[in-house]
């Protein structure tokens, strides 16, 4: 079962991608294993310094996990998240948070 998860979370990886204001993505992928195929979906987009994001991925047995999500910008540096993964038996995970990006220092 760990490597099942692993497996789909290597798949996920497959999606990471970042957007700029105002565009859309979408993926789509397919990762072989030696349990099965692993098939991603997933979208996004941003607008007006929110982004919202959403991937989908079925694995070899019919189990199916999403996890969505999204991204605010709220200050200079400052961005507030929130995301919500649920697994292929209902289980759920939400978490969310605020992160501030300190800038760079200068180099001489």
């Amino acid at each position: 079962m760990k490597i099942t998860i692993m497996t789909a979370a290597l798949a996920g990886l497959l999606l990471a991608g970042s957007a700029a204001d105002a565009s859309a993505w979408t993926r789509y992928g397919v990762v072989h294993t030696w349990h099965g195929p692993y098939v991603v979906h997933g979208s996004g987009g941003c607008a007006g310094g929110v982004c919202n994001w959403h991937r989908t991925v079925r694995g070899p047995y019919g189990g199916v996990w999403t996890r969505s999500g999204t991204a605010v910008r709220t200050g200079p540096g400052t961005y507030s998240y929130s995301g919500t993964l649920t697994g292929p038996y209902g289980g759920t995970v939400t978490r969310s948070g605020t992160v501030v990006v300190a800038p760079r220092p200068y180099s001489y």
